[in-house]
């Protein structure tokens, strides 16, 4: 398969993943409470981030989107901590010595103890204030050697996951404080993108999108169907597109400032949700589970690329994630060829997909299912997976 100029092959990862919880963060007390297993030093990654880059870069995938932890870098309020700092600024030199280039997320599901205990997200003066400092601050301290940026991971799945018993701290099941959070953070993600373009860096989004199927017709289906598109897309990338941010029934919060904030609209996939009867069920019906139990279906790719293609024609897209938990390094292998057809497909029909990062580079922490589920090209032990080859052939300049 040809692929366009510049087309952009990399790989994802996080701090809290690769590195361990942060001391300072919410998830070192969530791990501590024993609501999620210990994630230790991570893969290794904070004393092998050279030998990882070196591997990467090998390989052909020389784009890497990494997390800078707020809760290491600021681990008392006001309070930097410079050996963080320097490490973090070892990375991304690393990164860019070894000929990939370093896209940095500022928030991937985890926050300073100090911020989350003053409410998080659900506080506005923690998001004007404090939130954008931090901005400031790693846009100022980071910007000369960040190739870009990639602000919240899965921006419409963190609320979720905190605040509508999802699993993640503060483990609140509370409507009320799931909107306010969805909104604030929505706006949190687009408000920094709006200063790390400043930068001269490309700026992309991370949302999570699953595409929705309906597998009959009756009516409760469709609007099951509609109401999850009016939450985990239309939220995002109508405050991106129209400058208006609208979270069920809240109030709509105008901000023309906004719109227009990525320069390309990334985001993660890894399932198709059906919808039978008014409820959410595997798709297509039979599909192999994963070890996260949701349905293997790489086609549902190109379902969300075509959605994106109507819901924001003139925006470049990027595959920001794309990759599945197994043991079964075949089927690694096929998912991947899969997902990749699918891919060039819509290229070739005119969509302008500008990269494809696999999730992730090397086997990491899992959340909740600790070290027992495998997304890598690289095992714990740095050795290469056949899987990478899929890649790694596509990567490759082409005569």
């Amino acid at each position: 398969m040809d692929w366009p100029d510049g087309f952009m092959w990399g790989t994802g990862a996080s701090s809290t993943q690769c590195e361990g919880a942060a001391p300072a963060s919410d998830w070192w007390d969530w791990e501590r409470a024993g609501r999620a297993p210990m994630s230790g030093d991570g893969n290794g990654f904070a004393a092998r981030y050279a030998e990882d880059f070196a591997s990467y870069a090998a390989l052909g995938l020389t784009h890497h989107r990494l997390s800078i932890e707020w809760a290491r870098v600021e681990p008392e309020p006001g309070r930097h901590d410079e050996e963080a700092v320097e490490h973090y600024r070892d990375v991304l030199s690393a990164a860019r010595e070894a000929g990939v280039q370093p896209w940095v997320a500022l928030h991937h599901f985890t926050l300073p103890r100090w911020f989350a205990s003053d409410g998080g997200f659900l506080v506005e003066r923690n998001r004007t204030d404090l939130w954008a400092r931090h901005v400031e601050f790693v846009a100022e301290t980071f910007g000369d050697l960040v190739g870009g940026w990639q602000p919240v991971n899965e921006t419409n799945y963190y609320p979720s996951a905190a605040y509508r018993d999802g699993g993640w701290p503060p483990g609140h099941d509370d409507r009320h404080e799931w909107q306010v959070a969805t909104e604030a953070i929505h706006l949190a993600t687009a408000e920094a993108a709006v200063r790390l373009k400043q930068t001269g860096a490309p700026v992309a989004s991370i949302f999570g999108l699953s595409p929705i199927v309906a597998q009959d017709d009756d009516p409760a289906t469709l609007r099951r169907v509609e109401r999850i598109y009016d939450t985990n897309w239309s939220t995002g990338l109508g405050l991106y597109r129209d400058g208006v941010l609208q979270v069920r029934d809240r109030e709509p919060v105008e901000r023309p400032d906004l719109a227009g904030c990525f320069d390309l609209i990334g985001f993660s996939y890894y399932s198709t949700i059906g919808v039978s009867g008014g409820k959410t069920v595997l798709h297509p019906p039979g599909a192999p589970r994963s070890p996260l139990g949701y349905g293997i279906w790489a086609d549902g790719l190109g379902l969300a690329l075509d959605r994106l293609a109507e819901e924001v024609p003139d925006t470049p897209l990027l595959v920001a994630e794309y990759g599945i938990g197994t043991d079964d390094d075949e089927a690694r292998a096929a998912y991947l060829e899969r997902g990749l057809e699918v891919t060039h497909d819509a290229i070739g029909r005119g969509i302008d997909v500008r990269g494809f990062f696999h999730w992730t580079g090397v086997d990491n922490y899992e959340w909740l299912h600790g070290f027992d589920v495998s997304f890598g090209l690289i095992d714990g032990d740095r050795n290469v997976r056949p899987s990478a080859a899929v890649l790694t052939r596509q990567a490759a300049p082409h005569p």
